[in-house]
């Protein structure tokens, strides 16, 4: 539960207050991922295609993505993250950075250690 909570309001920190956290996590694909289809993106994300179009095509009017023909496949439309998208997740990670930084420096050097060493365990547990 500490974790689920911790990942919680780590959520909260974002650049755009009005992003779901869903639609937060398809511009971070894009961002460290790259431009994808709208099927591959669905897929990465494990939603409906109908569901990831939704949210396309909202992130799209807000201007955060854009869609373009496929320069080998022209059927294929990619999906790429606009300026104001690769700015809108740049600011929601220096937000949350921000604040574990702060929540950190208030913790002992004994209990950094012991997060460490935890953050290692949930690594390895979160791989297999």
């Amino acid at each position: 539960m500490a974790t689920l909570r911790l990942a919680r309001r780590l959520r909260a920190e974002k650049a755009d207050d009005d992003l779901s956290d869903g639609q937060f996590s398809v511009l971070a694909a894009l961002y460290v991922h790259g431009p994808h289809t709208l099927g591959a993106l669905a897929e990465r994300e494990h939603i409906s295609p109908p569901s990831m179009n939704r949210t396309v095509n909202c992130l799209e009017g807000l201007g955060y993505l854009s869609r373009e023909a496929d320069e080998a496949d022209r059927r294929k439309v990619n999906i790429s993250l606009t300026e104001a998208g690769t700015t809108t997740v740049d600011e929601t990670v220096k937000k949350r950075d921000r604040w574990l930084t702060r929540q950190m420096r208030e913790l002992s050097s004994d209990e950094r250690a012991t997060l460490a060493s935890a953050a290692e365990i949930l690594r390895r547990l979160a791989t297999q």
